[in-house]
């Protein structure tokens, strides 16, 4: 395994923020705006495929799109794809579709078993795809399955780039997303021009699949004790009658700050808990690092505390609310007062 190593092209992250860095502003960038032309060069135009439009997935493929990309793109939403159709990209029915005469294709599902299903399930992408081309996976997934589906779509004479991203909706809109990526050098001189239109950070981690993938375990198993953290304390000062947005000034400028802290908190004080990012996402990765942990006997018992809490919200019918709901949760168990609570 090659030493890991890492291409910042914006500067270091900033301490606190995990792997999310410093993102390349753009003025007034948001996904498809059709005031905004796409660059033209001299170059042959240059084919991608987008497969997801959901938060992120339009974020990024507007990218491509002003970048100069010819870009299809499929979604189990048909508002989705006509959005993307009248805003200059071409909608396409399915991966396969999408994937035809693609240099790349640029997987934004939630899970390995959509990025299986996307390759090669029912008019999956893997076959539609021109040897020599790329598939860029940007899903949260086991190392492992990874490292499995790359090994399958290589035997095609496709290259797989292991490339789970951070950042959010708002920075895949500007094009200032952070890139956790490992695979062969061919992967990554075939997506390049992707990723450059796409990241405001790039981490090169090495030349197989799978090494993206553990570390975006990582900063998930930090994101997800770091929210559960956050949600505990805002909802225990809640009891104790303290004023919440005080709370928030005051630990924003405290040695007990976090990145997440500073990002869900105010979501708590607004009341607002439309899905940013759900709860059930913490489900689902957080239960991946405690597959990882058990394969390996290592203890992770405060990710495991963190994940009982997601389940629990879960569970209380929160699953597809925002991640902050761990505080309702709390509240509901401890008779805390929360904003826009009775």
């Amino acid at each position: 395994m090659a030493e890991a190593s890492s291409r910042a092209r914006h500067g270091p992250s900033p301490g606190g923020r995990g792997a999310s860095g410093p993102a390349r502003r753009r003025r007034g960038a948001l996904p498809f705006r059709q005031d905004q032309p796409a660059m033209t060069t001299d170059t042959p135009t240059r084919r991608a495929a987008v497969i997801g439009l959901g938060s992120m997935g339009s974020g990024m493929a507007g990218s491509l799109l002003r970048a100069g990309f010819s870009v299809a793109a499929c979604d189990v939403n048909p508002e989705a794809v006509a959005r993307f159709a009248a805003a200059g990209g071409r909608g396409a029915a399915n991966p396969a579709e999408a994937a035809r005469d693609a240099d790349v294709v640029v997987s934004v599902v939630v899970n390995a078993a959509q990025t299986e299903a996307v390759l090669f399930g029912e008019n999956g992408a893997a076959a539609a795809m021109p040897e020599g081309a790329v598939f860029v996976s940007s899903a949260t997934m086991d190392p492992a399955v990874a490292r499995a589906l790359a090994a399958r779509l290589e035997a095609t004479g496709r290259h797989y780039l292991d490339a789970p991203m951070s950042g959010g909706a708002a920075r895949a809109a500007e094009g200032g997303l952070t890139f956790l990526a490992s695979g062969s050098a061919a992967a990554f001189a075939k997506a390049r021009p992707a990723l450059d239109a796409m990241a405001g950070t790039l981490y090169e981690l090495g030349d197989a699949a799978g090494q993206g993938a553990a570390f975006k375990m990582i900063n998930q198993l930090l994101a997800g004790v770091h929210i559960a953290a956050a949600c505990e304390a805002m909802a225990f000062a809640a009891k104790q009658g303290l004023d919440l947005r005080r709370v928030y000034e005051v630990i924003t400028k405290s040695a007990g700050n976090s990145w997440m802290f500073e990002n869900r908190v105010p979501h708590i004080l607004d009341a607002d808990y439309s899905p940013k990012s759900a709860v059930d996402i913490f489900v689902k990765d957080l239960g991946i690092v405690q597959d990882m942990a058990r394969a390996e006997k290592y203890p992770v018992p405060v990710a495991a505390a963190a994940l009982q809490m997601f389940l629990m919200a879960s569970g209380a019918g929160m699953g597809r609310d925002d991640d902050a709901s761990v505080a309702r949760l709390y509240a509901q168990v401890s008779g805390a007062k929360l904003p826009g609570t009775a």
